[in-house]
């Protein structure tokens, strides 16, 4: 509370956090979404119908060329904000230091990354993963250890201070769509009313565990990925699809906008990867890409009937590419986009950027 003095372990405590990443500008980044931001959970994971990307060609441009579970190339987007923001790359995957009891606190403190591919608002999308709903359970028990061991006061004043990234939906809406192609204009508005209640809800919970900076990533035009362009007979991009994102996008922006007027101390920005790859499929050339809308690697028409197995063709000229797999975009493209997001104008990120959520120490 205002005015009171912290206890001197948690002043230290809250020192070395500040300090052990030194050239940080956050104490810590807390990751939740799918397989755009997760970097290996999966791997963790057990059963067949589980997402995984922990082999080759993935990780190939990765340092040591190893696969690590992102479903990339290289870094994934959430590297590549974490890169902007003073760390290495991303947090670790909580499964991956969940049960090393070695020095839990500072891994904690540093920031965790509870993605889960496959996963989605719902708890109803995908199989064998972990919804969103969980991942919002995960990041309560990690705070309830930061706040055993360095009081809950100094744990609020760094979880304040941390950064909360979002980045989810797109795979409700291939669900919702795989279930019903051809829905009415009706249907697909109760479908997107109900994402973006559950989104804020799972929001509201993560401000009620000390959350106060929310850096959300909307969906992008997902019925342009190869896989969506593998099913239309012409090849073109599935509207719906694009219209659905679209929604979703739209329904976010103003919920979040109403809990930053509802909740006090709430701030956030909304990262349009949307706008990023629309920019990069209009201008490919003028953004160093030469293809965009064939997979680099996969299989079938586009690259985009199969995922990137170690099996699957290769492309050579890997920063060419908007699409590394049959949805997910290059280490070239999470560059791109992280660099527009973080530092770039209100068309990229609203209603500030990336870096004016993370330098706003009020």
């Amino acid at each position: 509370m205002a005015g009171q003095m912290l206890p001197p372990i948690a002043l230290v405590a809250v020192a070395i956090c500040i300090t052990a990443a030194a050239a940080a500008k956050v104490p810590a980044i807390y990751v939740f979404g799918d397989s755009t931001a997760d970097v290996g959970n999966n791997n963790y994971l057990t059963g067949a119908a589980v997402p995984r990307a922990n082999f080759p060609h993935n990780g190939i441009d990765f340092p040591t060329s190893r696969p690590t579970g992102r479903f990339s190339n290289g870094y994934n987007g959430v590297d590549f904000l974490a890169l902007n923001m003073g760390f290495r790359r991303s947090p670790p995957p909580f499964l991956a230091v969940a049960n090393k009891t070695s020095n839990p606190l500072f891994r904690g403190l540093q920031g965790t990354n509870f993605a889960s591919a496959g996963s989605g608002i719902l708890d109803s999308t995908g199989q064998s993963i972990i919804p969103m709903s969980k991942q919002v359970q995960q990041f309560a028990a990690v705070q309830r250890n930061i706040s055993a061991r360095i009081s809950q006061q100094a744990a609020d004043t760094v979880l304040s201070r941390s950064l909360f990234l979002i980045s989810t939906g797109g795979n409700d809406i291939f669900a919702f769509f795989s279930a019903n192609s051809t829905p009415s204009s009706a249907e697909m508005q109760r479908f997107v009313a109900n994402l973006v209640s559950l989104y804020t809800n799972h929001v509201k919970d993560l401000y009620v565990l000390g959350a106060r900076k929310f850096a959300v990533i909307d969906v992008p035009p997902i019925g342009c990925c190869p896989y969506p362009r593998s099913l239309h007979p012409l090849g073109a991009c599935i509207d719906v699809l694009n219209e659905l994102a679209r929604g979703l996008n739209k329904g976010v922006k103003d919920a979040m906008h109403g809990l930053s007027v509802s909740f006090s101390g709430f701030k956030y920005s909304i990262g349009s990867s949307h706008a990023v790859v629309q920019s990069i499929m209009k201008h490919p050339q003028r953004l160093g890409f030469k293809e965009v809308t064939t997979a680099c690697c996969g299989s079938g028409k586009f690259n985009g009937e199969s995922g990137c197995t170690p099996n699957a063709t290769l492309c050579d000229n890997r920063h060419d590419y908007l699409f590394w797999d049959l949805l997910h975009p290059t280490h070239a493209t999470s560059k791109i986009a992280a660099a527009a997001i973080y530092n770039g104008s209100l068309r990229f990120a609203a209603p500030i950027n990336f870096r004016q959520l993370v330098d706003d120490q009020h």
